[in-house]
């Protein structure tokens, strides 16, 4: 059986790609790329420092549906939060760590390359 390819796939896979880059490019270093526990999935995990970053990614064509850094939703955020949680448990190396989640929100141009591109650091909280 043949799969069709999915483009939102692809282009979140794009977006990571381009995440992936940046920040490496900034100093942090990358632990792993869509890990999976029970509440959910981490796009990109990366060390800053002594900081373990579980980095949601969002990337868009375009804004005209809103920007990228507006598509976290509520529940999003607690599947993030417990994910992340998850990920310094089941990492014995990280246990001591501190830990945040940032955002990286990118659009691209129709031939895929960064137009615009906003990291925020500790984007995600319990508040």
């Amino acid at each position: 059986m043949t799969t069709l390819p999915n483009p939102r796939r692809g282009l979140g896979t794009a977006g990571e790609a381009h995440a992936r880059r940046y920040l490496e490019h900034q100093g942090y270093r990358f632990l792993t790329a869509n890990w999976r526990c029970p509440s959910g999935e981490l796009d990109l995990v990366m060390n800053d420092g002594a900081e373990v970053v579980a980095v949601e990614v969002k990337t868009r064509r375009g804004e005209a549906a809103g920007r990228a850094e507006e598509a976290i939703s509520v529940s999003q955020r607690r599947r993030l939060l417990a994910s992340a949680e998850a990920f310094v448990a089941s990492h014995p190396e990280w246990h001591q760590a501190i830990w945040r989640i940032d955002l990286v929100a990118i659009t691209l141009a129709p031939s895929g390359a960064v137009v615009r591109l906003l990291h925020l650091a500790n984007a995600v909280t319990t508040d």
